[in-house]
């Protein structure tokens, strides 16, 4: 199994969910590119960070 954590930085609230945006590492595309997290989850979070998992 290979594992890559990805950060998020904030990008814009809606209603009742908060976009946050890819920031890739140097050199690299985005894994992900950008995300939608619940409003009761994210809160005021300007930074998030999802591992995945990719089973081989």
């Amino acid at each position: 199994m290979t594992e890559k954590k990805v950060t998020f930085k904030f990008e814009k609230e809606n209603k009742n969910s908060v976009r946050y945006e890819e920031v890739p590492e140097d050199g690299a595309p985005p894994v992900i590119g950008s995300i939608y997290v619940q409003k009761w989850f994210a809160g005021s979070s300007k930074k998030i960070e999802i591992t995945i998992t990719k089973s081989d």
